[in-house]
């Protein structure tokens, strides 16, 4: 998927590398106002790496994706030039944390690319992937579960009343499951902790984040446009169906790529789990993720007397 707009030289510009297990996307943005802020997206770019298959099965990266992610890393480079980033910031996630080879393909990435990566745990990826939106939840009532499913893992920020209550990483993910390498613990674990907010926090609602929801969203034939949410009986309606499917037949029947084909499935069970366990109603969808908050964080260090 690529998205692009008019190249400006002029306005402030900060580029987001996202390394996922199933994808890394590019995402440059530039900034319209500083009184808020208010940014426009001139890039999102994101290629199907799935460095998760290879983790999450025999434990590193293969040589093949190694030589694959460099290549990519000098196309990244190159475009932030054309766009005139004045700063990036490279975050890698689950697929990266446990691979064997991991800091060693960072150190060749930056050795011949220049890309500085670096690879951040479950808690400070889950911060960031909330805070680009925090602003828009300060003295909302209610409770709100933010939920990110990615490739290697699963994060959850909890929101009561607009505050943060709590950030919560579990390796589980969409690529993980596909590989049979989430521990049960894992599952426990989080079932164990989603009961017990559940019982603190009741009337939880879900704000889904990443690929898979969104994809989601689109597919379901009863949704909220108004309000960017979805029931979570529509979500199962369609989930249901895809389940169904073979892989061949859900990019037949819906139109799906390869890349999102398989791990759809998984990522509608965590959510479902998830909404099962809160008693969540609604899953709202904006457009939020790891790349928002990167951005988010890159305009706070260059603008820290905002108060951010």
């Amino acid at each position: 998927m690529a998205e692009m707009d008019e190249i400006r030289k002029d306005a402030e510009t900060y580029a987001a590398i996202d390394i996922g297990s199933n994808a890394v996307r590019l995402l440059i943005k530039q900034l319209e106002s500083d009184i808020k802020p208010v940014f426009s997206k001139a890039l999102l770019l994101r290629v199907p790496l799935r460095l998760g298959f290879d983790v999450f099965a025999d434990g590193r990266i293969s040589p093949k994706k190694e030589k694959d992610m460099v290549r990519l890393m000098k196309c990244y480079r190159h475009l932030m030039k054309i766009y005139g980033v004045d700063d990036y910031r490279a975050c890698a996630t689950s697929a990266m944390r446990d691979a064997e080879n991991g800091q060693s393909i960072i150190r060749t990435v930056q050795e011949k690319t220049g890309i500085r990566i670096e690879i951040i745990d479950g808690q400070e990826e889950a911060r960031m992937i909330y805070s680009n939106h925090i602003e828009t939840m300060r003295g909302r009532k209610g409770n709100f579960m933010f939920v990110d499913v990615g490739g290697g893992s699963t994060e959850i920020n909890l929101l009561a009343d607009g505050g943060l209550i709590c950030s919560r990483s579990y390796n589980i993910g969409t690529v993980r499951s596909l590989n049979g390498a989430v521990a049960e613990s894992e599952w426990q674990r989080l079932r164990r902790d989603m009961e017990d907010l559940a019982k603190s926090y009741p009337g939880i609602q879900i704000i889904g984040s990443g690929g898979n929801i969104n994809k989601y969203y689109r597919l379901v034939p009863r949704r909220d446009n108004r309000h960017s949410r979805m029931g979570v009986d529509a979500l199962r309606e369609i989930f249901d169906r895809l389940s169904a499917l073979t892989v061949e037949q859900r990019m037949e029947e819906y139109g799906l790529k390869p890349d999102r084909a398989d791990v759809i499935i998984p990522a509608g069970q965590i959510f479902l789990t998830i909404a099962d366990i809160t008693g969540a109603t609604w899953i709202y969808v904006p457009v939020i993720g790891l790349a928002d908050g990167i951005i988010d964080w890159l305009y706070t260090r260059h603008h820290p007397v905002d108060g951010r």
